[in-house]
């Protein structure tokens, strides 16, 4: 470990930095946590203190863990061969990681690269934006997107958020977007021996696209498992439907696996749990586990066929960059992750470790009454917190709060849905590294078990 003056450090953080999803008030009584080295699962503090890390580098991206030294090498070895050039020309490891990739994604055919998640889906938007314009004479403009589904950060992703306190600040938004019901099945609306409660949800989204006039609706985006929203795992049949209903009305199916792509789920991408081929998948932290800045917009080759004109046209190719789409760092990276899976038989080890973790999960939801649901799919799993397992009040957001900090005393780091909504930050998220195994899950387990005898509704 590099050495370091940690009074130094704390206030040159304090001074400098602006960091992420962070009221810097609570800087006045505290010191910020500085992580200063990874290893395995665990990262390091700069008081020595060692954490084992169930959320993947904090927002489900570090599959491969910490140290993982094959995507180092590649990395190192690729930017001392060429660094950077824009992508407008080829590179060998972007050829390469995209043959890789397209080869794990039957149906799709071309990947556009970026550097953040927010970007891939904007990239996507564009895409359908301009399809709009060059066959639909700009009528099919529109966008839908889920409630309770995150896209991004920016004010046009952001325009595709169903997070209301996400969106509070930021108006106004890109217009052309428009909201559809979420697809909790723990918070049905429906009776409890409703059949095909998949269809039922998804034909709410019908009924938007019908109140909107399908002749001016383009595209769907939504995520396999909503993530950030609460860890919803769709009904049976949902995600068919919604597939069905975007072919009856012409309209693109977006899936964003930024969260559930390259693994986290037990298949290389979420949608392939399900029985739907996409027009447009968009990725990002996964793609090189952490080690690099990447992400891709992968299109069927129809799509890309959209944009293949005559010479002459000015404005008929996709008028789109991204500067870093041009760093080779991002593509080698994702080449060595998707190797590094393959040699290791890592997705086998996501179903195993998996099935581990909801069983334990299952054991802890049946000994505390706070517990109202638990839900997931591999590595990604979320604990609903109520007040009250009749009524299904959720807790306040503090109560998911102080679960997460008993778990921190314990020096396990565990995620929760934070500031999203105005009353549904009460999911506690876990998405351990996909390397992981039974000794740590035991140790994610047995901290939650001690949070909850500490923290009650």
């Amino acid at each position: 470990m590099a050495e370091f003056n940690k009074a130094e450090l704390i206030a040159n953080d304090k001074k400098y930095v602006w960091h992420h999803l962070t009221n810097h008030k609570v800087f006045e009584s505290q010191d910020p946590v500085i992580f200063v080295k990874g290893e395995g699962m665990y990262v390091t503090d700069v008081n020595g203190d060692k954490y084992l890390d169930a959320v993947s580098g904090g927002v489900w991206t570090v599959n491969l863990g910490y140290g993982c030294k094959p995507l180092v090498d590649a990395i190192s070895s690729q930017l001392m061969e060429l660094c950077y050039f824009a992508n407008g020309y080829g590179n060998i490891p972007t050829i390469e990681f995209s043959k890789k990739l397209i080869g794990k994604m039957p149906g799709m055919s071309r990947v556009y690269l970026s550097n953040s998640g927010s970007e891939a889906n904007e990239k996507a938007f564009k895409i359908v934006r301009q399809i709009s314009k060059t066959k639909h004479n700009g009528k099919k403009e529109k966008i839908l997107y889920r409630n309770r589904d995150y896209h991004g950060t920016t004010i046009t992703t952001l325009s595709a958020c169903g997070q209301e306190e996400r969106r509070d600040q930021y108006g106004p938004y890109t217009p052309g977007f428009v909201e559809f019901a979420a697809c909790s099945e723990y918070r049905s609306p429906y009776p409890a021996d409703a059949p095909n409660v998949g269809e039922l949800f998804a034909l709410e989204m019908e009924k938007v696209i019908q109140k909107e006039d399908p002749g001016t609706v383009g595209a769907v985006i939504i995520e396999p498992i909503t993530a950030g929203g609460g860890v919803i795992v769709p009904p049976a049949g949902y995600l068919e439907k919604i597939s069905e209903i975007c072919k009856k009305y012409r309209l693109l199916l977006i899936i964003d696996e930024v969260v559930c792509g390259l693994g986290r789920t037990g298949k290389w991408f979420g949608y392939q749990n399900f029985d739907v081929k996409p027009d447009i998948v968009t990725m990002a932290k996964g793609v090189a586990a952490g080690y690099a800045a990447i992400s891709c917009t992968v299109t069927t080759e129809e799509v890309f066929q959209d944009f293949i004109v005559d010479t002459g046209d000015r404005e008929g190719y996709f008028r789109d960059i991204s500067t870093f789409g041009g760093c080779t760092a991002g593509p080698a990276a994702g080449l060595a992750n998707l190797k590094y899976m393959e040699e290791h038989n890592v997705l086998d080890n996501v179903l195993k470790m998996g099935d581990y973790l909801m069983d334990g999960l299952k054991k802890l939801e049946k000994k505390y009454e706070i517990i109202g649901d638990v839900r997931g799919k591999g590595l990604f799993c979320g604990l609903e917190l109520v007040k009250d397992r009749a009524t299904k009040e959720p807790v306040p957001e503090s109560v998911a709060g102080a679960v997460v900090a008993e778990c921190m005393k314990q020096h396990v780091i565990i995620g929760k849905t934070s500031r999203c909504f105005h009353k549904y930050n009460n999911t506690l998220c876990l998405a351990p590294a996909l390397i992981t195994t039974e000794a740590e899950l035991d140790k994610i387990l047995q901290a939650l078990d001690k949070a909850f005898q500490v923290v009650k509704a």
